[in-house]
């Protein structure tokens, strides 16, 4: 009879990472956290759960203090993360990473700007350890697996990880997540190789509208091509047989040739070895009754092209498709009750919402219908609650847009700003000259702390309304049940 409750967040760089912090609070201070099964993470969000889950109790601890180490680091001078000491332990420790994965020299480096990873050696698997009784949420991190040579439109393919395993939904297949990574052949395992640090995996789920992970990314390109000028003839690092060569880079006409490279190609994708190689789907691919899929897919005209015919995954963010985390939660055995949807994504506050509400209705996933009319998009309100009382199975979705409304009247739900107090109030999340513009990596103080405030008052300001879906959807259940 208890309701099974999932956060759902999207993307949005450090605005998502920040905005989920104040999320989370928002809910502790409700005692809501304990309800919540599952969170679903993309892009920019995904690095705010990747720094809880270090703690084993984090939902049952006050989360000033992780609240606090992030402060820290997003509004310190990000140029020392290029000082000696963190640039020479990128080339000493993590050469031949930047010779054959210069993405996961860029989730490194994303690491040092957010949360200082430096030193860590935090694995997705090690989460396990803030899971085993049961004390937290499962947290689910999504990214699309692609073709380098056909659109989004053409090809995509939804991949779930979880400190438990990764995999395809569309083909069902999983693979432990310590042994991601590692080479198979025909569903079998051939070749070990160590599970990848987090602070790497974070270059993998980057929001692809992040301007900055694009010069950076840039930037570490040019190093490269540099010290391999500067070492000329030298002979290249000794190979290590426990890294993935995933990415090579060789320079055609020189400096210019890497420079053309970097600028004309896909430069949010990441190469890893596709466990599914080998593992023989496409003879019974298109017959329904044999093959067992989920509706969350397209089936492809040419079965002979599928993810098992390839040598490597090639891993992109969501955003580049619908910047959303639903699909996990969309999985029947999940039987998700009620969906809390943070939004912080770029662009139109209900866009992410309306597509896959489209998404979710043409592939015949049950899933509320979302329409607002125009007048209400520009004066959006800090909460919505969409049901499908039709479809008994479609998740109940409260709906939270990142927007700036009774806030700025009231610094906590029903306690009235004094007229000092009024500029606490005034936050910019939506106009063009918003400090929490994609391409920022770091904020004052007071931004920060205006951010995490707003999105922990807009929860904690609609209480009534989450408490609402809860209510209903125990009584649907109890309905089901007679």
């Amino acid at each position: 009879q208890v309701p099974v409750v999932a956060v759902m967040t999207t993307g949005g760089g450090t605005r998502a990472l920040t905005s989920l912090l104040g999320n989370l609070l928002g809910l502790q201070k409700l005692d809501l956290l304990d309800v919540i099964s599952y969170i679903t993470g993309s892009s920019g969000s995904t690095w705010t759960l990747s720094h809880l889950y270090q703690s084993a109790d984090w939902s049952h601890k006050d989360l000033s203090r992780p609240i606090g180490e992030v402060r820290r680091h997003m509004t310190k001078c990000k140029l020392s993360c290029f000082s000696l000491e963190s640039l020479k332990y990128l080339f000493c420790c993590n050469l031949a990473s930047l010779y054959t994965m210069p993405r996961k020299s860029l989730g490194f480096i994303l690491s040092l700007f957010l949360v200082n990873s430096q030193k860590n050696n935090h694995k997705l698997s090690d989460e396990r350890q803030a899971l085993n009784q049961g004390q937290n949420p499962l947290p689910i991190y999504m990214i699309l697996n692609i073709k380098e040579d056909y659109s989004l439109s053409e090809f995509k393919e939804w991949v779930e990880f979880t400190p438990y395993e990764v995999g395809f939904l569309k083909y069902g297949a999983f693979i432990r997540a310590e042994d991601f990574g590692s080479e198979f052949f025909m569903g079998r395992l051939m070749k070990k190789l160590p599970e990848s640090r987090i602070c790497f995996m974070k270059g993998d789920v980057v929001h692809c509208e992040n301007l900055n992970c694009i010069k950076i990314y840039f930037i570490f390109y040019i190093i490269q091509t540099l010290h391999i000028a500067i070492k000329g003839d030298e002979p290249s690092p000794p190979a290590r047989s426990h890294e993935l060569e995933t990415y090579l880079v060789t320079p055609e006409c020189g400096i210019m040739g890497i420079i053309r490279q970097v600028l004309t190609e896909r430069v949010m994708v990441s190469k890893f070895y596709n466990f599914l190689k080998g593992f023989q789907v496409h003879s019974e691919y298109l017959q329904s009754k044999s093959f067992c899929i989920w509706k969350d897919t397209v089936l492809e005209n040419f079965p002979n092209q599928l993810t098992e015919t390839a040598e490597f995954m090639c891993l992109a963010d969501t955003a580049g498709y619908i910047d959303i985390s639903y699909p996990p939660l969309m999985r029947p055995e999940r039987k998700v009750d009620v969906v809390l949807h943070l939004n912080y994504s770029s662009g139109s506050q209900t866009s992410p919402l309306e597509e896959a509400s489209k998404y979710f209705l043409k592939q015949g996933i049950p899933f509320p219908k979302i329409h607002l009319s125009e007048e209400e998009k520009k004066n959006l309100k800090e909460c919505y609650i969409f049901e499908d009382a039709e479809t008994p199975e479609a998740p109940t979705v409260v709906f939270f847009p990142l927007v700036n409304d009774t806030f700025r009247k009231y610094k906590e739900p029903g306690v009235e700003r004094s007229p000092v107090e009024m500029a606490q109030g005034n936050v910019d999340v939506s106009s063009i000259f918003s400090p929490y513009c994609l391409n920022s990596f770091t904020y004052t103080e007071e931004e920060f702390d205006k951010l995490v405030e707003l999105t922990s008052y807009n929860i904690q300001n609609n209480k009534h309304l989450i408490l609402q879906a809860l209510n209903s959807a125990v009584e649907q259940k109890r309905q089901h049940k007679k």
